[in-house]
């Protein structure tokens, strides 16, 4: 009698793998919220200052997102996260080397920026490139879960992280001990990870013809010219860009602001800043995750539409509703959880965006949801320079407010989004 051979899990692990990376990316994009109050005082720069280094980052971000997402779909996910590692980690060391008393210290700290941007840009559209590979469509939501989990973790980990080693060495040492993270990460992902299914030793047969068999027939066809005139004609790339874009806006608020808020509007110290400061994220980390099993579920009882669309609008109505409520709460603790819940409850939308994008763009991932992904970095970087203003002129309230306003915009850009129509033949 013959065995049936055991389907092996290698995508599950490359996709905890791309977890981590995820967690990574943003414990050296946040990191600087943290050393911020630090900075501040020895640059002797304000708030609206310190926008402008925030904004850097993200305006270096979005603008690489399209050609990393061409550069994921010609050089693949591997090459391309590794360079990106160990992008990141030279300047996150190089932020470090800024001489505050230098005389152009602050354009140097934007250059510097703007580059750990340029470099992070690979890290989603990459991700989303190795999804469409390697994931099975009904598998995606909890992938992509699981990988935006990495947010939350990363930031969630980056207060206390921070804290310590800024207590310990200082606030440069922060970037450092970053930097060398990051490198052994890419030495990992290296090692482990490869483009394609067909092209790892230890996928078996049965693991291979159960990816192959969720796949779009689309994914396996010949490269060919990108359809920029599908896709910019396309009702879905502009409904997920203007949705991304009020997602950003508000995630921005939280990865930018939050630490800073608890520690000056708040008026906590830098321990209880940090304890506190990690309830968003955490919160971010449960809803990414549970927003990728209800993603699935949903999708395979009521359709793509619900599973994914639908559930982003209910994702931004309640994060509109937190928002408003926990800028209005005097009792510090309470504000932070209600607070916290908005963190949690953008996040359940947060695999909508990158299965609908693996599932209207096939080959084409890389490129679509990098377009998508300029919209978010835009709203981030609006609300890095922004919020400061709208705090120092009208009040935290109001801050706070402006992003509820922004994210019921964005629940009406979901409505238009239909994963069931694929670019290119959604108006046939």
């Amino acid at each position: 009698m013959a065995t049936v051979e055991r389907r092996t899990n290698i995508r599950i692990r490359l996709v905890a793998m791309l977890f981590v990376i995820s967690a990574i990316a943003f414990l050296d994009r946040t990191n600087i919220s943290v050393a911020g109050v630090q900075m501040r005082r020895e640059y002797g720069i304000d708030q609206i200052q310190l926008g402008w280094v925030f904004s850097a980052f993200l305006i270096g971000y979005a603008a690489f997102q399209v050609p990393a997402g061409w550069l994921a779909a010609r050089m693949g996910p591997r090459k391309l996260l590794t360079i990106a590692l160990i992008w990141w980690g030279v300047f996150s060391v190089a932020t470090a080397l800024v001489p505050p008393q230098g005389a152009y210290a602050i354009l140097m700290l934007v250059v510097v920026r703007f580059a750990l941007g340029i470099g992070e840009a690979a890290v989603y559209p990459s991700g989303n490139q190795f999804v469409s590979r390697w994931v099975p469509a009904h598998e995606r939501g909890k992938a992509n879960g699981l990988i935006f989990a990495g947010v939350g973790a990363g930031s969630g980990l980056t207060p206390p992280l921070i804290s310590a080693v800024i207590a310990f060495g200082g606030w440069q040492a922060s970037f450092y001990v970053c930097a060398a993270i990051g490198l052994v990460a890419a030495l990992v992902w290296y090692t482990i990870a490869r483009d394609r299914p067909q092209d790892h030793a230890k996928v078996n047969a049965a693991e291979l013809a159960y990816i192959e068999s969720g796949l779009p027939p689309r994914v396996t066809e010949a490269d060919g010219p990108i359809p920029w005139r599908a896709i910019f004609a396309s009702r879905n790339v502009w409904g997920l860009f203007l949705s991304y874009f009020a997602f950003g806006y508000v995630i921005w608020i939280f990865f930018s602001w939050f630490f800073i808020y608890l520690a000056e509007a708040r008026g906590l110290d830098l321990k209880s800043s940090a304890l506190f400061g990690m309830a968003p994220f955490l919160a971010m980390t449960v809803g990414c995750l549970a927003g990728g099993f209800i993603n699935d579920a949903v999708s395979r009882r009521h359709g793509l539409y619900w599973g994914r669309s639908g559930l982003a609008m209910v994702s931004f109505v309640l994060t509109a509703l937190f928002l408003v409520l926990g800028s209005q709460v005097d009792n510090v603790p309470l504000a932070v959880m209600t607070l916290a819940l908005g963190g949690g409850a953008i996040y359940l939308s947060q695999s909508s965006f990158w299965s609908v994008t693996a599932d209207i763009a096939g080959r084409h991932t890389g490129v679509v949801s990098g377009l998508m992904n300029v919209g978010c970095q835009l709203g981030g970087a609006l609300t890095s320079s922004l919020t400061p203003w709208i705090a120092a002129r009208y009040g935290w309230a109001a801050a706070f407010g402006t992003g509820a306003a922004v994210v019921v915009v964005g629940t009406l850009a979901w409505a238009m989004v239909d994963p069931r129509r694929l670019i290119g033949v959604e108006e046939a």
